[in-house]
């Protein structure tokens, strides 16, 4: 059996600013958190749960998707209803989409999702198994979460 992800560290340049995106609007319940010297830490997930998200202000700059390393980090739920609650809450927030609305996977797939940027340019997905049919696909043969 192969390993299993256990969670996600992201370094972030303000952890204040990447809490009101992962605990505020995305719904996720801080586990722990701490500090060392000018360094702080969040570990999030849902509450009762494993931690799935690491959020580490240790980083300087922007995320860079020119550079070897994590490619996006995707979240699923339940419904294509609950994807669109969150785009709502996304955009009145005024956070970053890569494509415009909810698009499928791929051309005629079944499932499919949003995708937009936290507030260090980390690229984000939260998408629903089923529900988006009809909805555009931005690439014709690739992956839509593959190039944004």
């Amino acid at each position: 059996m192969a390993p299993r992800i256990a969670h996600a560290g992201l370094n972030v340049t303000d952890l204040d600013r990447s809490l009101a995106l992962y605990r505020d609007l995305l719904g996720f319940t801080v586990l722990a958190e701490g500090k060392e010297d000018d360094q702080r830490w969040a570990m999030l997930g849902e509450s009762g749960g494993a931690p799935l998200v690491t959020l580490w202000q240790q980083a300087q700059g922007s995320y860079d998707s020119g550079r070897p390393g994590l490619h996006h980090l995707a979240f699923t739920v339940d419904s294509i209803d609950r994807v669109r609650e969150y785009e709502t809450a996304l955009r009145a927030a005024g956070v970053d989409f890569a494509h415009d609305g909810v698009v499928a996977h791929r051309e005629g797939g079944t499932s499919g999702g949003i995708f937009f940027h936290d507030p260090d340019g980390i690229r984000l997905e939260i998408s629903a198994p089923l529900g988006p049919d009809g909805a555009p696909a931005p690439h014709a043969s690739a992956p839509t979460c593959g190039f944004f």
